[in-house]
Order: C-alpha cells, then structure tokens, then sequence
C-alpha cells in the first residue's frame, strides 16, 4: 500500500480540512432537520405509507435493506477514505497526534458498553447490543460546531474530527469481529479474490478511478451474500485506492483517493445520510411513558451516550494529558474539553446502524432502541451546546508544562 510522502503535501491542505468541516457541518444540521421529519410523519397519518415504503421489497431486498446495505456502503467508503488520508497523511499520520485523540477514543468505547452492559444484565438477549451507545455522529457533532461558530476552538474541531474518525475504525472492527453470522466460505473466497485484484490495481500504480469502483461492486455483491455485513465491502475497496498521484504529478489533490472523497462526500453528505437518518430515526411515540424510558434497552443506551461518553472521553483524556502522554488542545479551556466530551455522546448514525446489526427483525426492540439513541443523542448535544456556549473563550494555556485542559 502507499506511504506517506513529505513531498507531495498538497499547498492547499487547510482549504480541503475547511471543505470537509463545512460538509461534515452543514450536513450534520440537514441531518437534525430530517430527523424532526421522521418523527414527526412516523406520529402522522402518513406512517402507514412510511413504514409500507420502508418494508416494501425491490430486486429481494426491502427498500430499508437497501439504504442501509446499498448507499450505506458509499458511506463507509468515505469513512474508510478519510481513514486512510489521515493516517498516512493528515491529522493522524504521526504517533504525537494520534496519541489523545486515539486514547479518548478508548475511553469513549469502553465506559458506554459497560454502562449498557450493566443497566442490561438481568436481560441477557439485549447483550448483543453492548456497541450502540460506542459510536460518534461527526455530522451531528460538527453540526452542533458550527452553530456555536468561534466559540470553540479550532484545535478542539480538530481534535472531535481524529476522535470521531478512530472511533469509526473501532466501529468498522466492532461490526467486523460481532455482527457476522452464517458465513459462507465460497462467497468469502471470491470477496477475497476481489480484493486481491484492488490490490493488484494499486501495486501497479492503476490511477483511474473506474477500474476499481467496477470490482468494488462486485465485491459488495460478494460480501453481501457472505454473512458478513455488505458496507465493510467499502471500507475494503477504500483501502485499497492509491493515496499518491502518479509519480509525474506534483499535486496531491489529483490522486485517485483526494478525487473520489471530494466527488463522493456531498451526495454522502447531503443525499445518503439524510436518506439513512430519514429512514432509520422514525419511530412511533404513541403510549411512550416514563415507564417505558427506563426500560433497561433505552436506559442502557440513553445513559451509555449521555454519561458514558462523556466520562470515556474526558476521563481518559484528561488522564493522558496529565501523565504527560499528550499535549493540550491549543488554546482550550477545561469547561470546552468537557463540552467536546459531551457531543461525543452523540451516536445517531452508526448508533442506529449498529442497532439494527444488533436485533435484526426484531421491530419492538429496534424501536427502544431508537428512542434510546434518539433521548441520548439530544441530551448530549443539548448539554454539550450549553457548555460550550458559556465556556471562557480565551486563556492561554502556559507553554512549561503539559498540564490537563485550563
């Protein structure tokens, strides 16, 4: 695969960072607007013909299947991309700034799976869903950014971007390692003949995009049917795209990969995930009580979003920070550190998605938990808004010594 190249840093890095915040931002708040709808026609007299559309089927596969199977793998294609970019040559390319946000990212998977893992324990069929309060929404969590303006930082955006992208790749291992069943032998052998050949196309420098999105295809196909979840098939195909452009290029934005994350991510941004959020979000409220709130799925979920990726994050954190295993964010205060920490509990996307990975089929448990992700998602965001809107603006942090967040 390709290594990072000194040489070939692109002159315009921080107007590409710029783009994929503003994307990332207004998409996040497009996403809040859609999620409004969803509920508010899921509670209408259309919610017949919303969830009829939803369960209706198109070549064997629901319309449902295919958002979350189909344009979904457009999705983590753009995740595995950003990974990628970032790794070898953005924000995450060196061990010094991969260390805090790499940490947090720990923090924020670990605390909210042993909440969940708790308030669950007398219920042994909702284990299977220990990962759905682990994830972040970067969308959503930008979104909430971007309303706050230069209240926050720009080393904090920074920082919730590598955050939220590690704890994407934990989310792509998760769905990896415990939401595969039925595995077919024969269609994993030909996924991985596949695979072979993206691979072959990047040893020999094969620049055009069209090669690889043709098997990328074929590939999903193949994975779909293996037993192991069909949007991995993106993520694979996004590994394999070349970082570098050809050796007689100079710039880096003409690589095959700067091309296909710019000419994916707004229809990602502006067409597939609202579609997903549109999709996924609506659930009927009708007989919703106090009651059913503290059931252990929405309770385990809500509190695993709200209380335990706040502790994750800044606990751990604020723990590497002191034991001088990484640096502040420039210019941040202690109170915006802890409001970062409270919009990481914003999981929505890959929350719903894990969710309906973790209780296939089963529509009274989907529905809990999406009111659980719903109930966790706001009051993080709500919570981290607040903060953050009344956090000092301004105190230099003093260069001797690496201390925890002023």
């Amino acid at each position: 695969m390709d290594l990072p190249k000194s040489d070939l840093r692109p002159t315009r890095r921080i107007s590409l960072m710029r783009r994929f915040f503003d994307s990332e931002a207004s998409g996040g708040m497009i996403l809040m607007g859609v999620t409004v709808i969803a509920l508010a026609v899921a509670n209408s007299p259309l919610a017949d013909i919303y969830f009829g559309v939803l369960k209706s089927y198109i070549l064997g596969l629901s319309v449902l299947h295919w958002i979350n199977d189909a344009l979904m793998a457009v999705f983590f294609l753009l995740v595995g991309l950003e990974i990628k970019r970032e790794m070898l040559d953005g924000q995450l390319s060196t061990w010094p700034r991969r260390i805090l946000p790499g940490i947090a990212a720990l923090g924020g998977m670990v605390v909210p799976a042993l909440i969940y893992l708790i308030i669950t324990s007398n219920e042994p069929q909702l284990r299977h869903g220990w990962a759905i309060p682990t994830a972040t929404d970067i969308a959503f969590a930008l979104g909430v950014l971007a309303i706050l303006g230069p209240r926050v930082p720009k080393s904090l955006t920074i920082f919730l971007t590598a955050l939220a992208i590690l704890d994407d790749l934990g989310a792509i291992i998760i769905i990896a390692l415990f939401y595969t069943s039925d595995l077919s032998l024969a269609m994993l052998g030909a996924a991985a003949l596949c695979l072979l050949v993206l691979v072959a196309f990047n040893r020999f420098n094969v620049t055009a995009l069209l090669p690889y999105l043709a098997v990328g295809a074929i590939l999903w196909f193949f994975v779909l049917q293996s037993g192991i979840h069909a949007t991995l098939a993106g993520v694979a195909l996004a590994l394999t795209i070349p970082l570098h452009a050809a050796p007689k290029k100079t710039r880096a934005e003409d690589s095959p990969l700067h091309r296909l994350e710019h000419a994916i991510q707004p229809s990602v941004a502006y067409a597939i995930i609202p579609i997903f959020g549109f999709a996924n979000a609506g659930v009927p409220l009708s007989g919703l009580s106090f009651g059913y709130l503290m059931d252990p799925l929405p309770l385990g979920i809500a509190l695993g979003l709200f209380i335990g990726k706040q502790v994750g994050v800044y606990a751990f954190s604020h723990a590497a920070i002191h034991l001088g295993f990484a640096d502040v964010p420039a210019g941040a205060t202690r109170l915006q550190c802890y409001g970062v920490a409270l919009l990481c509990g914003i999981g929505f996307t890959m929350s719903l998605f894990i969710g309906a990975l973790a209780f296939p089929g089963q529509e009274n448990l989907m529905n809990a938990t999406k009111v659980g992700v719903l109930m966790g998602s706001a009051l993080s965001a709500l919570a981290g808004y607040l903060v953050l809107s009344v956090a000092p603006r301004e105190q230099p942090l003093k260069p001797s010594r690496p201390a925890a967040c002023n």
